[in-house]
C-alpha cells in the first residue's frame, strides 16, 4: 500500500491522489459480482412484481420480503459471521446497496434495516447485545428501526425532548418521548430509540423491543414518495427498558447517531447511483421503442444529449462513491492492524471519511433527481402516469436531498469539518492557501501546455484545488468567528469542492482503466471531456459568485483573474462527445459503463 493511498479523509483538496491508489468499480471480483447478482435476482423475481402491492402499505408482504431477503442473506453482507453475517468488506456493502436500490421503496426498507437499523449494535453494543440482537437482525428474525427525529428535532437531533429516568430500583430506564418519521417503524421488532437521560446535555441510545408494554405504533404516513416503505410516528409510554439495554455509554448517543448519519450518507451515494442506473435503462428502452414523426425518438439529438448527461453524472457519481468506500476500508484495515477492534475501527475510518461521505450524499441524491426529472421528460406526458417506472422513480426520488442530514446541512458540513480539521492540525490548509494567495499577486505562469492526456486534465485539477483554497481562505480571513453565519458561502464553497472531487475520482478512474486496457475507454475519455468542461463553467460561476459575496476592490479583482485563471478549460465539442456516448448506450439498451 503506497503512502498516497492512505491520504486521510479531506486531504484530496492538498495532495495529490493516484491513479492506481484509486478503487474503481471494474476491479470487483467474482464473489462481490455473485452478491450483486443475489441482489439483482431477488430484486428482479420478488420485489418489481409486487411493488404496486408494496406501495399499498402492506405490511404484511413488506415483513415477508425483508424475512426472504434475511434467508438469502442479503442482510447481513457487512455483519461479521460471528454474528450469522457474510462478514463482507465496506465496498462489498456498497455494491450490495447499489442493486438493492433499483428495487423502488423496498430498498428504504432494506437500506434502513441494515445500516442505521442493525450496525449502531454492531458498532457500539455489548458482546452480549450482539448477540441477541445482531445475530437476529443480519437473519432477518428481526427487522431494526432508528427512532431519532422528533417534531422539533430534525437537523438539531440533540434537541429531542424524549426522556429516560433510571427506577428506583436501578434495574430499569422509564423511557417517553414520541418520534417522527421512522422508517421500517409499522414493521420492525427493535428499535434504537435516543432520549436523554434526566437532565443530560446529551442524548443517550437504548434498544427497545416492539412487544414491550408501553411501545405504540402509529399509523403508515401518506408520503409523496418511497410509498411501499414503513413511516410512522412512534410512541413511547413509560416504557421499562432494561439498563442492559443502553446503546453504548451514557450522553453518548448523540455520537453515535452523527457517526452513523456519516455511514448512511455515504450509503445513500451508493443507492443514488443504483437506482439512476434503473431510470436510465427504462428511459433508454422507451426511447428505443416510441416513435414520433415516423421515428425513434432515441435517435433524436435533443433526446441523446438528456441520455448521455444522465450517463455521465451517473458515471462521475459512481467514481466518487466507490473511491471513498475503499477509503474507508483502507482506514479500517490500518486501524485494525494497529490493534484496534472492529467496531471502534469501522466508525473511526467512516469518520474519517466524513467530508467525502456528505459530498457522496449532496452530489448522489442531486444527480438521481436530475436523472429521474430527465428520465420522466424523455417519457414524455407517459412519464407522468403512475404506470410507468419513471413516475415512481421521480417521486422516490426527492426523499433522498432531505434523508440523513439536508443537502444543505450536508454542504456545511463538507466546509465545517475541513476547518474543524485545520484548526486542529489534522489537516494543513493554511499553507497551501497562502502559496495561492501569494501566486495571486505574481506573475501567471505562462509556460508550455503539456501534450500528455492524463497530465493536462491533472493541471486544471490543480487549478481546481486552487480556486477552491482562494475563496475558502480569503472568505475565513475576512470573516473569521462569524464565518458559519456565511451560509450562502459556506454552501458556494461546498460547491466548489464536490465539483472538485467529482472530477478528480472520475479523471482517475479513466486513467486507471486506460492502464488496465479496458476496452471502453475512449467512451470513458468523452465522458471525461464532457464533465471536465463542464466542471470548468460550474467553478467558475460558484467562484465568482462567492467572491462577489464578500470581496471589494483590489482584493475582488485578484481574487476575479485568480479565478478565470484557475477554471481556463480548453474547448471541447460537447455535442459530438456526447453523441457518441448517447449513441452506445442506445445500442445497448441501457446504461453500459
Amino acid at each position: 500500500m503506497s503512502e498516497n493511498k492512505m491520504l486521510k479523509g479531506g486531504e484530496f483538496l492538498i495532495r495529490e491522489t493516484l491513479a492506481k491508489d484509486v478503487f474503481v468499480p471494474e476491479e470487483f471480483d467474482e464473489e462481490q459480482r455473485l452478491m450483486q447478482q443475489s441482489c439483482r435476482d431477488f430484486t428482479d423475481t420478488q420485489v418489481l412484481p409486487q411493488i404496486e402491492q408494496l406501495e399499498n402499505h402492506d405490511r404484511e408482504l413488506l415483513t415477508k420480503l425483508m424475512h426472504e431477503a434475511g434467508e438469502l442473506g442479503l442482510l447481513g453482507i457487512s455483519v461479521p459471521e460471528e454474528y450469522d453475517g457474510f462478514g463482507q468488506k465496506f465496498v462489498t456493502s456498497m455494491l450490495t446497496t447499489e442493486e438493492m436500490s433499483k428495487g423502488f421503496s423496498f430498498s428504504v426498507a432494506y437500506s434502513a434495516h441494515t445500516g442505521i437499523g442493525t450496525l449502531p449494535i454492531l458498532y457500539y453494543g455489548t458482546e452480549e447485545q450482539k448477540q441477541k440482537y445482531v445475530t437476529k437482525l443480519a437473519t432477518g428474525e428481526f427487522i431494526g428501526a432508528y427512532c431519532l427525529t422528533e417534531a422539533d428535532a430534525g437537523s438539531d437531533a440533540n434537541g429531542g425532548k424524549a426522556k429516560a429516568t433510571l427506577t428506583d430500583d436501578g434495574k430499569h430506564y422509564n423511557l417517553n418521548g414520541v418520534k417522527i418519521w421512522i422508517t421500517n417503524g409499522g414493521v420492525a421488532d427493535l428499535y434504537i430509540v435516543f432520549a436523554k437521560i434526566d437532565d443530560d446535555k446529551n442524548l443517550s441510545a437504548f434498544l427497545v423491543e416492539r412487544t414491550w408494554d408501553g411501545v405504540t405504533v402509529g399509523a403508515d404516513e401518506e408520503k409523496m414518495g418511497i410509498k411501499g416503505s414503513s413511516t410512522v410516528q412512534m410512541y413511547f409510554d413509560n416504557v421499562k427498558v432494561p439498563v442492559e439495554n443502553l446503546l453504548g455509554d451514557r450522553d453518548k448517543g448523540f455520537k453515535i447517531a452523527l457517526n452513523i448519519l456519516n455511514l448512511g450518507r455515504i450509503k445513500l451515494g451508493g443507492g443514488s447511483v443504483g437506482a439512476s442506473k434503473a431510470i436510465i435503462d427504462n428511459a433508454i428502452h422507451y426511447a428505443n421503442e416510441r416513435k414520433q414523426f415516423k421515428t425513434l425518438i432515441s435517435s433524436f439529438g435533443a433526446i441523446k444529449y438528456k441520455i448521455a448527461e444522465m450517463g455521465i453524472r451517473t458515471f462521475a457519481t459512481e467514481s466518487l462513491v466507490y473511491r471513498a468506500s475503499q477509503n474507508i476500508d483502507d482506514a479500517k484495515d490500518s486501524l485494525m492492524a494497529g490493534g484496534m477492534d472492529i467496531g471502534k475501527a469501522t466508525i473511526e475510518a467512516i469518520y474519517q471519511y466524513a467530508i467525502e461521505s456528505s459530498i457522496a450524499k449532496v452530489y448522489g441524491s442531486e444527480v438521481l433527481d436530475y436523472v429521474a426529472d430527465e428520465g420522466v421528460q424523455i417519457y414524455g406526458g407517459m412519464g407522468y402516469s403512475s404506470e410507468t417506472p419513471v413516475e415512481k422513480a421521480y417521486r422516490d426520488a426527492r426523499i433522498n436531498r432531505i434523508f440523513e442530514g439536508t443537502n444543505e446541512i450536508n454542504r456545511m458540513v463538507i466546509v465545517g469539518e475541513l476547518l474543524k480539521r485545520a484548526m486542529k492540525g489534522k489537516l494543513d490548509l493554511l499553507t497551501p492557501a497562502k502559496a495561492v494567495a501569494k501566486e495571486l499577486m505574481g506573475i501567471p505562469e505562462f509556460g508550455s501546455v503539456s501534450t500528455d492526456y492524463y497530465e493536462s486534465k491533472k493541471k486544471l485539477i490543480i487549478n481546481f484545488k486552487k480556486a477552491v483554497l482562494m475563496v475558502a481562505g480569503a472568505a475565513i480571513q475576512k470573516f473569521m468567528t462569524t464565518f458559519n453565519d456565511e451560509q450562502e458561502i459556506l454552501m458556494g464553497i461546498a460547491d466548489m469542492i464536490m465539483i472538485t472531487y467529482a472530477a478528480e475520482s472520475m479523471l482517475l478512474r479513466v486513467e486507471k482503466l486506460e492502464s488496465m486496457n479496458h476496452e471502453n475507454v475512449p467512451a470513458f475519455k468523452d465522458m471525461l471531456e464532457v464533465y471536465m468542461y463542464d466542471a470548468a463553467s460550474k467553478m467558475n460561476k460558484y467562484g465568482i459568485d462567492t467572491v462577489n459575496a464578500f470581496a471589494e476592490g483590489d482584493e475582488q479583482q485578484a481574487m476575479l483573474m485568480g479565478m478565470k485563471r484557475f477554471t481556463k478549460a480548453a474547448p471541447v465539442n460537447v455535442k459530438v462527445a456526447r453523441r457518441r456516448i448517447a449513441d452506445q448506450m442506445i445500442e445497448a439498451n441501457k446504461y453500459c459503463f
